[in-house]
C-alpha cells in the first residue's frame, strides 16, 4: 500500500474468533506491479506476549524517530501502519500514544530547541519557520502511520489526534521556552516598529511566525492573543500616542488628517500582509482611539485650519478626509455635525439679519438668491466629501430651517422671487432660453426653501397676491410654468392649499370665453374702442381686491354698463363689482414739442388709475393733486402711486411734469403734460411705482393671517374631536399641532384659547370628573 491511497482495508470476520489483514506487502523500495505480484493474506495472532509488543513499538519509536531526523527514504510505511494497527487492536493503544508523545518530546528537546536558541542572536525567525515546518512535516507522516489509532483509541478516549497533539508538543517544547517565548515577541514587535518608521523589513518572516502562534492553539486564538497580540496592541497604543502628540504639535489639520489616513492604510497593510486572527481589527481600534478619537476636537475645531476654514474656502478632499476618519470613531459624526451646525448657522443668521437692518434696502430676489447658494453650496459638499450622509444632512437642513426663519418676511419674499423669475421668462430676459427643464430646477430650488418655511401660510397668501397681478396685467410666465409651480405646492401642502390659485386660472380661461362672446353680441355695436373686462369669483382673489369710488370717463362707464347687462343676461343674481386697482389700458397720447412744428404720438400702456387721470388733461392743461382726487374719486395713496409713475419716476416715464421738483407728492402740487416727452419706441409700458410694504401694511397682513389661522385652528379641533369623540387635552394639542404643520406650526396657548372658545360655544366639553378630558358635543 502506497501512501494517501488509504492504507488498504482492514476486515474482521465476527463469530469466527480470527483476525485477517488485507493489504499490499512487498519488499521495501519494489514497484507497485511487484508489490501487487506478492500480495497474500496473513493471519495476525490470536494473542501477543510483551517481548512482541514491546519490539512493535521499538520498531515504530526508531521510525519516528528517523521520520523527524528526515531520513525516512527507506521506511515502509504499510508495514509500519499494519504494525500500530496490530496494536491498538491488540488493546496497546496507551502504549503506543503515550510512546509517540515521549518520543517527539525528546527529539523537541534534544535536537529542535538548542538549534532554535542557538539562532536568536542570528537569523531567529528563518531557523524558527524551518523547524516549524519540518515538525509539521514529520507529524503529517507519524499522523498517517497511525492513522487507525487516531480513528480508533483516540477517539474511543477523547484524546488529542496525532497531529494536534505533534502541535501541542511544539508549543509547549519550543515556544514556551522563556528564551524562545522572550526573543520571539521582541523580534516581531521590534521589526514592526522598524518598518513604522520607514525601515524595510521580512513581512514574510512575521507572517510565517504570526501563523504557527496561531496553528498552535488549535481550536482558538487565546495562545495567539496572549503570547504575541496583546503586546502587540500595548506597544502600538504607546507608539501612536506619542506620534499623534508630535504630528498634531507640528502640522495643520489638514496635514494631520492627511497623514493620519496614510498612516492607517499603512498599518492596515501590514496587518492583512502579517498578522493573523482578529489583529487587524484590533489595530484599526487603537489607531482610531488615538489618533482620531483623543484628538477630534482639536482637529475639527483647530484655528485657521479646521473644519470652518475648510468650509470657507471649499476644501473638498480635506473634508472628505476628515469625514472619512471620524465616522469610524463614537461620536465623531457628531463632532462635525456640531462644527458644521455652528458655522452654518452663523453663517445664515448674517445673512438674514443684514436683510432686516432698517438701513438696508432689501432685495427679496439677492435675499432668496443668496439663500438658494448657500444651500447649493453645502448640496455641492454634502455630494462630494460627506457621501450624502443622512445625519449630516438632516443636521444642515435643520439649520436652514433655523435661520430661513429668524427673518419673519421670507415667506414674502420667497413668493417675490418667484414672481421675478416669471416675469422674467414673460419678458424673455434672465431666463431667456427658458426650456421645461430649466424652469423645472428653479422650482425645485424654491420648494426646498418653502419646505423650510414654518408659516407657509403666509407664502400662499403673498404669493396669491402676485400669482394675480400677473395674471391681471398679463404679465404671466408660461401657463405650464405657473402650473407646474402650484403642482408642486398641492403635492407639498395638499389640495386645500392650492384650490383658490387653480380657480385663479379657472376664472382667467372663462373670462376669455366670456370676453370672446360679448365682442360677438350686439351689445357693443356702438363700442368705439376695444374692451376687455376679466370676471373674477371674488373667493379664489386676494381680500385686497375692494371695489372703488373711481369715477371713470362716460364713454368707458357706458361700456361697463354694456358688460353687465351682457353678462347678467347670461348669469342671472349675480352681482358685478367694478375692480379698476387692477385693471391697465392702452392710451393713444398727442404731444406738441415747443420747439417742433410736428406733433408726436406714442401709445402708452398705463394702468386704469393712471389712465383716469391722464385723460383729465383732455379739459384742463394744469391740474393740482387736490384737483386729482376730487376729480377722479381714486383713494389718496393709489392716486400719488399713479403720479409718480407718470410724473417723477423714470426719466422715460415723465409724461407728466410736476410743480414743484419733488419726489413726494403734496396736496398743492401742480401737473401739466410734459410736451417735451420723448422716446424711440412707439408703444411705452409706464414702469408702476411698486407700493412699500409699509409697517401698517404688514401688520395688518399678519393679523389677516392670524385670524384665518383661528378658523384653521378650530376647524382641524373639530375634526380630531369629531372623528376621536373623546381625547385627553394635551393629546388634543399634540394631534392639532401634527395636522397643521404643514401649513404653519401652531402656538400650543393658541390652540388652548380656540378649545376654550370652542367649550364656550358648546362644541367641546370638559368631563365632570376629569378636567383634562374633553368630549365632543355639537
Amino acid at each position: 500500500m502506497s501512501r494517501g491511497d488509504g492504507r488498504g482495508s482492514n476486515t474482521s470476520s465476527a463469530g469466527t474468533g480470527a483476525t485477517t489483514s488485507v493489504g499490499v506487502f512487498g519488499t521495501r523500495g519494489g514497484s507497485r506491479k511487484d508489490q501487487s505480484s506478492s500480495m497474500r493474506i496473513k493471519a495476525f495472532p490470536m494473542n501477543m506476549d510483551d517481548q512482541l509488543v514491546d519490539n512493535i513499538w521499538k520498531l515504530l519509536r526508531d521510525s519516528i524517530i528517523e521520520i523527524q531526523k528526515k531520513n525516512n527514504s527507506g521506511l515502509s510505511f504499510e508495514e509500519l501502519y499494519r504494525n500500530a494497527y496490530t496494536m491498538v487492536l491488540h488493546k496497546h493503544g496507551v502504549k503506543l500514544y503515550n510512546g509517540l508523545q515521549e518520543t517527539v518530546i525528546q527529539h523537541l528537546r534534544d535536537n529542535v530547541l538548542p538549534e532554535v536558541k542557538t539562532a536568536i542572536n542570528h537569523n531567529f525567525l528563518s531557523v524558527l519557520n524551518v523547524a516549524w515546518q519540518d515538525h509539521t512535516t514529520a507529524m503529517v507522516m507519524i499522523r498517517d502511520i497511525l492513522m487507525y489509532m487516531d480513528r480508533a483509541y483516540v477517539q474511543q478516549n477523547k484524546l488529542e489526534n496525532v497531529y494536534n497533539l505533534g502541535l501541542i508538543l511544539f508549543r509547549e517544547q519550543i515556544l514556551k521556552e522563556e528564551a524562545v517565548k522572550k526573543h520571539l515577541r521582541e523580534t516581531l514587535m521590534l521589526s514592526i516598529e522598524r518598518e513604522r518608521r520607514g525601515e524595510m523589513i521580512d513581512r514574510a518572516a512575521i507572517k510565517n511566525a504570526c501563523t504557527i502562534l496561531m496553528n498552535v492553539g488549535i481550536y482558538d486564538t487565546k495562545f495567539y492573543e496572549d503570547y504575541f497580540e496583546i503586546h502587540f496592541l500595548k506597544q502600538s497604543k504607546q507608539f501612536y500616542q506619542l506620534e499623534s502628540q508630535e504630528l498634531l504639535a507640528k502640522n495643520s489639520a489638514s496635514e494631520y488628517i492627511h497623514r493620519v489616513q496614510q498612516r492607517m492604510q499603512e498599518e492596515m497593510e501590514r496587518a492583512q500582509q502579517c498578522f493573523a486572527g482578529r489583529t487587524e481589527s484590533e489595530i484599526q481600534r487603537v489607531m482610531r482611539d488615538e489618533l482620531i478619537k483623543q484628538h477630534m476636537n482639536p482637529i475639527v475645531e483647530m484655528p485657521g485650519s479646521g473644519v470652518v476654514f475648510m468650509l470657507k474656502n471649499q476644501k473638498i478632499a480635506d473634508l472628505r478626509c476628515l469625514y472619512q476618519l471620524l465616522k469610524q470613531v463614537d461620536n465623531g459624526l457628531k463632532t462635525i455635525c456640531t462644527c458644521i451646525s455652528n458655522h452654518l448657522r452663523e453663517e445664515g443668521k448674517t445673512l438674514v439679519a443684514e436683510e432686516n437692518r432698517n438701513d438696508i434696502a432689501v432685495d427679496p430676489v439677492q435675499y432668496v438668491t443668496n439663500l438658494l447658494e448657500l444651500k447649493d453650496k453645502y448640496n455641492e459638499l454634502m455630494e462630494q466629501a460627506f457621501d450624502n450622509d443622512k445625519q449630516l444632512k438632516q443636521t444642515v437642513n435643520g439649520d436652514f430651517e433655523h435661520f430661513v426663519n429668524l427673518n419673519s418676511r421670507s415667506p414674502e419674499y420667497l413668493s417675490l422671487y418667484v414672481d421675478d423669475k416669471f416675469k422674467k421668462v414673460w419678458k424673455g430676459g434672465g431666463l431667456r432660453a427658458a426650456t421645461e427643464e430649466t424652469v423645472e430646477q428653479l422650482l425645485d430650488k424654491v420648494m426646498v426653501i418653502f419646505r423650510f418655511l414654518n408659516e407657509k401660510d403666509i407664502f400662499e397668501r403673498y404669493y396669491k397676491q402676485h400669482l394675480s397681478k400677473r395674471l391681471l396685467s398679463g404679465k404671466s410666465a408660461v401657463e405650464d410654468h405657473e402650473r407646474t409651480m402650484i403642482s408642486k405646492l398641492k403635492t407639498e401642502c395638499g389640495s386645500q392649499f392650492t384650490g383658490k390659485l387653480e380657480g385663479m386660472f379657472k376664472d382667467i380661461s372663462v373670462s376669455t370665453t366670456l370676453n370672446e362672446s360679448f365682442k360677438r353680441s350686439t351689445y357693443v355695436a356702438n363700442m368705439m374702442f376695444d374692451f376687455h373686462v376679466k370676471v373674477l369669483t371674488s373667493g379664489n382673489w386676494p381680500s385686497s381686491v375692494q371695489s372703488s369710488d373711481c369715477m371713470m370717463p362716460p364713454n368707458l362707464e357706458q361700456a361697463f354698463e354694456c358688460f353687465r347687462n351682457f353678462y347678467l343676461s347670461r348669469h342671472s343674481g349675480r352681482k358685478l363689482i367694478i375692480q379698476p386697482n387692477k385693471g391697465s389700458a392702452d392710451i393713444k397720447a398727442t404731444f406738441y414739442p415747443t420747439d417742433k412744428d410736428m406733433t408726436r404720438e406714442n401709445i402708452l400702456i398705463v394702468t386704469t388709475y393712471q389712465m383716469v387721470i391722464l385723460l383729465l388733461f383732455n379739459r384742463k392743461d394744469r391740474i393740482t393733486f387736490a384737483d386729482v382726487l376730487h376729480d377722479t374719486g381714486i383713494p389718496e395713496r393709489e392716486a400719488a402711486r399713479a403720479l409718480q409713475a407718470i410724473a417723477v419716476g423714470k426719466p422715460q416715464n415723465r409724461i407728466l411734469v410736476k410743480t414743484p421738483k419733488t419726489k413726494e407728492i403734496e396736496p398743492t402740487d401742480s401737473f401739466c403734460v410734459n410736451d417735451d416727452f420723448y422716446s424711440k419706441l412707439f408703444k411705452i409700458r409706464v414702469t408702476n411705482i411698486q407700493a412699500k410694504e409699509s409697517e401698517p401694511e404688514t401688520k395688518e397682513t399678519r393679523e389677516k393671517v392670524e385670524d384665518d389661522r383661528k378658523h384653521e385652528i378650530e376647524a382641524a379641533i373639530v375634526r380630531i374631536m369629531k372623528s376621536r369623540r373623546q381625547l385627553v387635552h394635551n393629546q388634543l394639542v399634540s394631534e392639532v399641532t401634527e395636522q397643521l404643520k404643514s401649513r404653519f406650526k401652531p402656538i400650543p396657548q393658541v390652540i388652548k384659547k380656540r378649545i376654550e372658545n370652542l367649550i364656550e360655544r358648546d362644541y367641546l366639553a370638559r368631563d365632570r370628573d376629569d378636567s383634562t378630558l374633553l368630549h365632543y358635543v355639537a
